[in-house]
């Protein structure tokens, strides 16, 4: 599957639609029907039933990238995108207090905000820091993340 939507890339949502009706839907049917052939030949509760009956009752979001040549065969780019915020989840538990964890949560947004805005977040934050204290109140909001220019060197 991954092979066929490497040699897709780039094109138009039509043509890659086409080509998936093509390449493949055969593909997709073949693990649908390998699914339902092995979940039979797997202890109930174990890990496999589990893994093959998770994949069989999302099997419609599973393949929803058949119907339309705009989707992704896969979620993996959001998967990245949140991974840091999944994966700090637990230590922010521990942030020492709750004030300690509302300035963890607008340094986190910030670092966010830069990088949807298409900025290092390290030039960004330490051109924002430099200036800050000689910034005008009234011109704070020219460097929240959307307004920034970075006049560093």
């Amino acid at each position: 599957m991954y092979d066929i939507e490497r040699q897709i890339e780039g094109n138009d949502a039509l043509e890659r639609w086409r080509i998936r009706q093509e390449q493949s839907q055969g593909i997709i049917e073949e693990l649908h029907h390998w699914l339902h052939t092995h979940r039979a030949k797997v202890p109930e509760g174990s890990a496999t039933a589990k893994a093959i009956d998770y994949s069989l009752r999302r099997w419609v979001a599973l393949t929803r990238f058949l119907q339309d040549g705009r989707l992704p065969l896969d979620n993996n780019w959001v998967e990245n995108q949140i991974r840091p915020i999944a994966i700090g989840r637990n230590n922010w538990l521990f942030a020492g207090s709750l004030r300690a964890g509302q300035r963890a949560a607008a340094i986190m947004s910030l670092i966010q905000s830069a990088k949807l805005n298409g900025h290092d977040p390290h030039a960004y934050l330490k051109d924002v820091m430099e200036r800050l204290p000689t910034q005008r109140a009234s011109q704070i909001g020219e460097l929240l993340p959307n307004r920034w220019v970075n006049q560093s060197p």
